[in-house]
Parts: C-alpha cells; structure tokens; sequence
C-alpha cells in the first residue's frame, strides 16, 4: 500500500504543487484548505503523516497540532511556515511538531524529509547506524526501549512520544553513561544541519525530562552536563 500523506495549506498554489509532487513520488495525497478540515481528515483518514502549514484560517496549525497531540494522534508533522521567526520554530516544536520548514521550499526538499521520517517510522532497519546499534530492548532503570516497534516504556506505562522524542532517547540510551554534545545529537537525530539551532535539542530533552523524571530539576536519567551537553544514565538507587 502506498503511503498518505495529508497537505494542509491555504495556498492552493502550494496545496497544487505539493499533492503533484508527492503523487509522482509514489504517495496518496489527500489536502485540506483550512485548519478545522484538516483537523478531521487526520482523525479519519488516519494518513501516514501530515504536512501542516502554521497559519491557516479557522484553526492554526499551531492549534491542530496541539489538539491531535491531546487526542494521543502521534502521526508525524512537518509544518511549514512563511515566518522566519525562532519562537515559532520552538513553540511549533514544543507542541509535537516532528520536523519544520520555512517557505520557500522546494517540492524535492520536502518530498526527502517526508521519506526520511516515514523511513525512520516504518523501517528502522534502514536508519542511520546511530539507530540501529541496538537491535534488541533497552532496559534502562524503569525505562524500557523497543528500537523495532518505536515503543518507549516507563515503569509500566507507554509513553507518547513522538517521532523526534523517540528517536533522541534512544540515541541517548544507546549510548549510556557517554556525554554527547548538543551538535553531535542534531547530527545523529535530526539527520541534517539545522541551522546550528541546539535549542531544538533543549526542546526535546526538557519534553523527556517530563515524561520520565520525578523531579525534572534534578533529573535521574537525562543529565546535564555543563558547557558539553546531555548523557543518559541509570539512575542511583535510593
């Protein structure tokens, strides 16, 4: 089966130009042309992941993007935006976003970051090395990893993670107990230069810290480590 992808965007020049794109490419394409009906096309087409621009009329992609993350939707984002602007880079990112881009783009750029997050969901055989070290699970304290199924388990409970947050704590377990800097972890994770822009990875370690510390200001797992960056340890015993 091919795989869908849904196009959100209020330009019918771009909504044209991406669905072409991505149907020559192998993909179905289904779009919407404001925030509300993409909204509903995500929770009943179920597509395998959502391009969605950030401002659209009715309902912002910032706002889709957080109500389909409170209804445990985790499909992967790459939302697109006109605005060059750090803070909507970061909130976009805080909110579940998977990856971003600024307009203008070119159909190819988007059409390779859509293949390589599908690639990274569905095939995690054929990812980079720094994901496929460990084939088996990783059990680390209370922190359970399943690499294959893309499965994240603490003390118990499934976490909700997304496509990016998963893929960060996984390098991080991979590589226990060994500090890793803030560009080596772009490098690995994100897979491409991203303007140097290390907050992304703040942004994702401090979403981690939530879901898996029982005081995120003195964090057992996801240590700080100052002027360096992050390692992941097991936790002191009590």
């Amino acid at each position: 089966m091919k795989n869908k992808v849904l196009v959100v965007d209020d330009e019918q020049s771009i909504v044209t130009l991406l669905q072409y794109n991505l149907e020559q490419a192998g993909f179905d394409v289904i779009t919407a042309m404001d925030g509300e009906e993409g909204k509903e096309l995500a929770l009943k087409e179920k597509p395998n992941i959502i391009v969605l621009d950030l401002m659209l009329p009715k309902m912002d992609g910032m706002e889709v993007c957080k109500e389909l993350r409170q209804q445990r939707v985790m499909t992967p984002i790459l939302m697109l935006t006109a605005k060059d602007d750090e803070l909507d880079k970061i909130l976009g990112l805080e909110l579940g976003a998977d990856d971003y881009m600024i307009k203008p783009f070119s159909p190819r750029e988007v059409i390779a970051r859509v293949k390589a997050i599908l690639r990274r969901t569905q095939n995690p055989s054929e990812t980079n090395e720094a994901e496929t070290v460990s084939e088996g699970t990783i059990i680390i304290g209370d922190l359970h990893l399943f690499p294959d199924q893309y499965v994240a388990v603490f003390k118990g409970e499934t976490l909700e993670l997304t496509l990016k947050e998963f893929e960060l704590l996984l390098f991080l377990a991979q590589n226990k107990n060994r500090v890793l800097t803030r560009d080596q972890l772009l490098s690995a994770v994100w897979n491409y230069d991203f303007a140097g822009d290390t907050r992304i990875v703040d942004v994702h370690v401090s979403h981690l810290r939530e879901k898996i510390e029982v005081d995120t200001k003195r964090p057992a797992y996801i240590k700080t480590i100052r002027g360096l960056g992050y390692k992941l340890e097991e936790p002191k015993g009590e």
